[in-house]
């Protein structure tokens, strides 16, 4: 099904791999009679052509890129526009697309969404860019319909900014590398390793693209096989695949932690962008006669069964035929491995689920910019029809990705169909994908073609004791689990004709609704800013020593963002950096904001002028410590903050707020022993917070222990590798060393100022 070879290889007219070895070359001079390096090879990429031509370093190996278009949505962008804002933005100088698909509740205190919709509306006015009202599309599929293009570069602030399928190369970061594109700055990053993925045969009637995706995610995320690499779909199973297909496993890519992706493009994707009215955009993209990949992952699309990803992340996958087998004994897995996620806050237990020897799941939820396309419901709608999801717990819920999209599945009966069943069709809308709709009842299983399945992110509470499961399916097998009344089967069990659907693309809700101003930027409209839309508080420059008390120790294996700051309900307080700050780590250590705190007002003392060890009296007695190895500091050099340390913190969301929140609260920086994406890293980076790195094994310091650091800026400043730092603990000072990593000249001056703001401040 999904064969990962050890090595790099090479492609042969985009359909023979030669696996790379000592006789790799001889074996390509055979095929093409031509002599060739790999190096000369490995810029045959697609990937490699499409990072040359936005490369405006002059060096391929240290690339500074300027994107050809950004995209933001609202849990995103007034932050974004409001760092811009303070380092003299006046006009955004390439198209910047703001739209309002996450509509955050605001029942639980925070911002009015219509105050941050009508920010971004008049930010679209004022400074020459689009807004998308809610309801009309979710980012991604906006994106698609609209933004993207052959050969062409996106950067978003979703982590699932992906258009690779429609030859678009896209990445999805934190909000501060957009703000760095809206000041005419420049992504920096070394050139990514590229990792072939080569398909070959045709899936089988009732598998889908989430089957496909799932079946790679579980073969490349632990191993870390393409992390920050660039994924670049090639071979000849490409062919065999429709538009929304390729979509539909494309967007996904992101759960593998990879950098980006890009697919080799043919007849298919031109008729999307004929159907889309913009031919223009269409460009053939194939890699070179000679290609080399850094790695190759071959996928029997032939062989994908329907697929399950059980909670609690995109990469637990069996095929549902597997679950039903072992049913008892994957779901005791799951609850032990539930033991390490959940931290023991609340009993777990998946048992009750199993009625008559059969999985039973409680909810449905086909939607987002994974679930939410065309063929998706089209397929669910066919294996549904005639068919009822009951009366009992059970319910279906669908949300079509854009206007456009349920305009046409109105016009061809789907939505007809799924209404007649009893399920709901609802209006674009990514709330069921981060918890901020449809949350499921305590104790619930969830099925969902969505994107993600973290712990609590469909929006249960762990700290009120309320816990629920979410397993990732395709749209096709959560349809015939629906046709099952809810206990699970996958689609290819189901005798159900599927249909192939003509899509008509219908823009004429956009021309009504959605706001262009062609980039034209009108300095005469005012911004209108609700009550609740605060600036970022100042932030000082790194000092020249520091001292972090470690408020926060997490062990387990990879820390999501979602657990750095929680998406949901929380997220209402998106534009109020200070009232989101308290949501901080609240559902994995709820002490976290408190001790937080309170090392801070030692800072905050220190800014005013005042005596930081009056304003925590126990920094007295760590101080005294500290001089006895290093009498010159004192607390106008020396600054005064908190650090977590985590395994591997940040796999998952963009949210630059799972940084700037520990920035608001006084962090400095964080330790780990790995970071799970380049994204969160840049976002710390970003934020002035120090990306530290530890040896994995015994940690040096434990949880309330306070960290000296001595001449951290000087370190910074000298581009030293290597930082000594202490702990001082009971009048002793005992060395450990942490590391820093590659930093740029930019980033390092960042760090230094203190923030990107303070950076670009003018």
């Amino acid at each position: 099904m999904i064969k990962l070879l050890d090595n790099g290889a090479y492609l042969i007219n985009g359909s023979e791999i030669i696996p790379d070895g000592p006789d790799a070359l001889l074996a390509v001079k055979s095929k093409t009679g031509r002599d060739i390096t790999k190096e000369e090879a490995a810029k045959s990429t697609i990937a490699y052509g499409i990072l040359e031509s936005h490369n405006t370093s002059g060096n391929m190996e240290k690339l500074k890129i300027k994107f050809d278009k950004l995209t933001s949505h609202d849990i995103t962008f007034v932050g974004i526009i409001q760092t811009a804002r303070a380092s003299g933005l006046e006009k955004f100088p390439i198209p910047y697309v703001l739209t309002n698909c996450h509509n955050s509740l605001c029942a639980v205190g925070g911002t009015i969404n219509e105050d941050d919709h009508m920010f971004g509306l008049t930010c679209a006015k004022r400074y020459g860019g689009m807004y998308v009202p809610p309801h009309q599309a979710v980012i991604h599929q906006f994106a698609r319909e609209m933004l993207a293009g052959g050969g062409r570069m996106i950067l978003g602030s979703d982590s699932h900014t992906r258009y690779g399928a429609l030859g678009t190369m896209a990445m999805g970061e934190g909000g501060p590398e957009l703000v760095k594109q809206l000041l005419n700055q420049t992504y920096d990053i070394n050139m990514p390793k590229v990792v072939g993925v080569y398909l070959k045969g045709t899936p089988v009637k009732g598998v889908g693209p989430q089957d496909v995706a799932l079946a790679i995610i579980g073969a490349v995320f632990a191993n870390g096989y393409v992390n920050n690499k660039v994924m670049e779909f090639v071979g000849p199973g490409v062919e065999s695949l429709s538009a929304d297909f390729r979509i539909g496993i494309d967007v996904m890519t992101t759960e593998t932690t990879c950098l980006s992706s890009i697919w080799k493009t043919d007849d298919e994707i031109k008729e999307f962008y004929d159907i889309h009215k913009r031919s223009e955009e269409f460009k053939e993209l194939n890699p070179g006669e000679v290609s080399y990949y850094d790695g190759m992952i071959e996928v029997d699309l032939s062989a994908i069964k329907p697929m399950i990803a059980m909670p609690f992340h995109p990469s637990n996958t069996y095929t549902i035929e597997e679950v039903n087998e072992n049913l008892k004994d994957i779901l005791h897995d799951v609850e032990k491995k539930a033991l390490v996620s959940l931290d023991g806050a609340v009993e777990y237990s998946l048992q009750d689920k199993i009625i008559d020897g059969k999985l039973y799941v409680e909810q449905g939820i086909i939607a987002g910019c994974a679930g939410g396309g065309f063929e998706n419901i089209c397929a669910a709608a066919d294996i549904l029809k005639g068919a009822s999801i009951g009366p009992d717990e059970f319910t279906l819920s669908v949300y079509p990705a854009s206007t456009p999209v349920y305009m046409e599945l109105v016009k061809n009966g789907s939505v007809a169909n799924l209404l007649a069943t009893g399920a709901i069709v609802k209006t674009a809308f990514c709330g069921p994908c981060f918890g901020a709709g449809d949350t499921p009842a305590n104790n619930a299983f969830s099925i969902r073609h969505s994107t993600r399945n973290f712990p609590n992110r469909e929006g249960s509470k762990l700290q009120s004791g309320q816990i629920a499961s979410v397993a990732l399916m395709d749209a096709r097998s959560i349809a015939a689990t629906a046709a099952n009344k809810g206990f699970l089967t996958p689609a290819t069990e189901v005798d159900a004709e599927l249909k192939k659907y003509k899509y008509y693309f219908d823009d004429t809700i956009y021309k009504n609704r959605v706001f262009d101003s062609k980039g034209v930027a009108d300095s005469s409209v005012e911004i209108k800013f609700g009550p609740n839309i605060k600036d970022w508080p100042k932030m000082g420059a790194l000092p020249e020593n520091l001292v972090l008390q470690v408020v926060s120790e997490i062990h387990d294996p990879v820390t999501t963002t979602d657990e750095l700051i929680p998406s949901g309900e929380t997220s209402s307080y998106r534009s109020n950096p200070l009232g989101l700050a308290e949501f901080t780590l609240s559902r994995k250590d709820p002490a976290y904001v408190g001790l937080a705190k309170e090392i801070q007002k030692a800072e905050k003392s220190r800014m005013e002028g005042g005596k930081p060890c009056e304003a925590v009296p126990a920094l007295k007695t760590i101080m005294d410590t500290v001089r006895t190895a290093f009498p010159e500091a004192n607390h106008e050099n020396t600054g005064f903050g908190s650090t977590i340390f985590a395994v591997k913190p940040g796999d998952g969301s963009a949210r630059e707020q799972a940084a700037s929140c520990q920035k608001v609260l006084g962090g400095w920086a964080n330790i780990a022993n790995e970071y799970a994406t380049k994204r969160y890293r840049s976002n710390l980076i970003n934020w002035g917070m120090l990306p530290f790195i530890i040896d994995k094994g015994e940690l040096p310091f434990k949880k309330l222990d306070y960290l000296f650091i001595p001449s951290i800026k000087k370190a910074i400043a000298d581009k030293a590798s290597e930082i000594p730092a202490y702990v001082a603990a009971d009048g002793a000072m005992k060395e450990f060393t942490l590391k820093l990593g590659e930093l740029t000249d930019e980033e390092r001056e960042i760090i230094l100022k203190g923030c990107l703001i303070n950076y670009n401040r003018v």
